[in-house]
């Protein structure tokens, strides 16, 4: 039953609608309800589902609900990932025509300079294309972080060794607007509800739908 009268095929429920079965009422699950999770992901963790892997992501965490990674994180790289299990929602994250920023902090082998820095935000030759623009600082000696909005496979890493840099560490700490902060390494959380209802409006969403 729907507000007292018999349900029909097709119909519209509307979100302050009455919904009874047996006289039993039914609350209808919002959209932005669905999981999304913010996890700090440690090196040595494989972003992958595959079972036959004993260091994956998904039996790692052990959540109690099917999950999937938005992106990755290469093995030896730690730091925000975010999981879900909104297909859509992952896929305006992931995909490059939106835009969507990542923040690193990244610390190389040895000193770096400005004109390291401005290959990094002028975009840098890898093996097949040209990296696009970037934004870099300078935060220690050996240190610095990089907003990137694209997603090659392994794209910092490749684009130090392409300056004749090794990468000692790779910490992602931002994604978007969904900050690492003080989480620690292994430590999983949900996204808070200011946080979810603002992840919504910038991927152009609402309530979870696009």
């Amino acid at each position: 039953m729907v507000n007292g009268e018999k349900a029909q095929i097709g119909m519209t429920i509307k979100k302050d609608d009455r919904v009874t079965v047996d006289g039993k009422d039914i609350a209808a699950i919002p959209d932005d309800e669905r999981v999304v999770l913010v996890f700090h992901k440690p090196a040595g963790i494989t972003c992958t589902s595959d079972p036959k892997r004993r260091d994956n992501i998904i039996d790692y965490i052990d959540y109690h609900k099917r999950i999937f990674t938005v992106g990755r994180l290469d093995r030896d790289s730690r730091g925000l990932i975010l999981l879900t299990d909104d297909g859509i929602l992952a896929h305006r994250i992931m995909h490059s025509s939106f835009g969507h920023e990542k923040e690193y902090r990244v610390t190389v082998d040895r000193p770096i300079d400005e004109s390291f820095l401005n290959n990094m935000r002028e975009g840098v030759m890898l093996e097949d294309q040209m990296t696009l623009p970037a934004r870099a600082w300078q935060t220690a000696e050996r240190t610095f972080h990089l907003v990137i909005s694209q997603g090659l496979n392994r794209q910092i890493r490749r684009m130090c060794e392409a300056l004749g840099f090794e990468v000692i560490d790779l910490l992602r700490v931002r994604v978007m607007h969904i900050t690492l902060g003080s989480q620690k390494e292994g430590e999983l959380r949900e996204l808070s509800p200011k946080e979810k209802q603002e992840l919504f409006k910038n991927l152009g969403m609402e309530d979870g739908r696009p």
